[in-house]
């Protein structure tokens, strides 16, 4: 899926989702190094538990972050798929 990020400095984020684990991550633009660390800790982890730990992390006095967007991403893609992701 890719999701459409607002108020970061990256422009989308692309995930893959398997039986509800986060099994890839990638952030276009945004400050590589952090962006490319979020997403190695995030991968391999259910995506329930990606949520609880980034979900309202700010940058600044934007309101919102990378870490911040991927949680909105992903809670956009439960909506979307109320399974989870399970195959």
């Amino acid at each position: 899926m890719i999701y459409k990020t607002k108020g970061t400095c990256s422009s989308a984020i692309e995930f893959e989702i398997e039986n509800g684990i986060l099994t890839d991550v990638k952030f276009q633009g945004g400050c590589m190094g952090n962006t490319a660390g979020v997403a190695a800790l995030a991968i391999g982890r259910p995506i329930d538990e990606v949520i609880e730990k980034l979900s309202g992390i700010p940058c600044g006095f934007r309101g919102t972050s990378c870490p911040d967007q991927l949680s909105r991403a992903l809670k956009l893609y439960k909506e979307e798929h109320p399974s989870g992701g399970a195959a």
